[in-house]
């Protein structure tokens, strides 16, 4: 009996999935599907540097191209055994107490504020220069010197810094944020609870000053500095983070069906794409 892996690659235009035999690494099945949201430029203003993206796009497209690998290949679905996400990043979406994305959530639908933040909004640039300015002088640890001591716009506490300062009713309403590879892998899985689900290491060393030196996220007292929200929001993110070779869970039953697979599928720890190239 053969087994096989999906790989599913969040880009910036499109999401593709590829089917792997897991006895010589062969390519069974490919597809690709285009955001048509992101094609028809909505939520997003170039003059601004705003660019937002609808999670309706990655969710519809993942249904595409997974039930797409699955018709081209037509392997038994039982010989799925894993799925691992590779997204771009920093891309944080808001999210409801429940996991849901706040754009999916009644009275959010088309605000660009509870869309993702793709990586290359750049808006956050002064709260980007606020976390500079406070990790050189605020007086303690500087949680920057391990991404090469400068913090950019394109990451995830400027980016909820610069939308929380903006828009008050997704400040009030965004429970969360995750980044673009954990939602999409806390989607598919059985286990729905906020508090254990496995976060992304990779993203969260990288662009949300997590390390194990200091405990794990920056502490309340630096980030309150930064803004309130952030200091708040840090109960409601996590502790531990986790690497992309261990499990997330299992495919949910919903999931499952939708995809045409099994819920003894594997979900891997979600990651980014530009640390996953061998």
């Amino acid at each position: 009996m053969h087994t096989y892996v999906i790989g599913l690659d969040y880009g910036t235009d499109s999401v593709r999935a590829v089917l792997i035999d897991t006895s010589n690494g062969r390519e069974m099945a490919s597809d690709i599907s285009w955001y048509k949201r992101w094609k028809e430029q909505k939520y997003c203003n170039p003059s601004i540097n705003q660019f937002r993206q609808h999670p309706l796009d990655h969710i519809e497209g993942l249904k595409q191209t997974i039930k797409g690998i699955m018709s081209k290949s037509g392997i038994d679905p039982k010989e799925v055994k894993g799925i691992c996400i590779d997204t771009t990043g920093s891309s944080p979406v808001p999210v409801s107490m429940d996991g849901t994305p706040l754009a999916l959530v009644e009275g959010f639908e088309e605000n660009p504020n509870a869309m993702m933040v793709l990586w290359k909004d750049h808006m956050a640039i002064k709260e980007a220069e606020q976390i500079n300015e406070l990790g050189a002088n605020w007086g303690g640890e500087n949680f920057t010197k391990y991404v090469g001591g400068i913090y950019s716009s394109e990451w995830f506490r400027a980016k909820i810094a610069h939308v929380v300062k903006e828009d008050k009713e997704v400040q009030r309403h965004a429970h969360t944020w995750m980044e673009h590879c954990d939602l999409m892998t806390y989607l598919l899985i059985e286990n729905k609870d906020l508090k254990i689900f496995k976060r992304s290491r990779c993203a969260a060393g990288h662009k949300a000053m997590w390390h194990e030196s200091w405990g794990g996220l920056p502490p309340k007292e630096f980030l309150g500095k930064l803004h309130p929200y952030l200091a708040d929001l840090r109960d409601n993110l996590y502790e531990e983070t986790f690497t992309s070779n261990e499990v997330a869970g299992h495919l949910s039953k919903e999931w499952a069906q939708k995809l045409g697979l099994t819920t003894d599928t594997v979900v891997a720890v979600g990651t980014f794409d530009a640390h996953s190239v061998p």
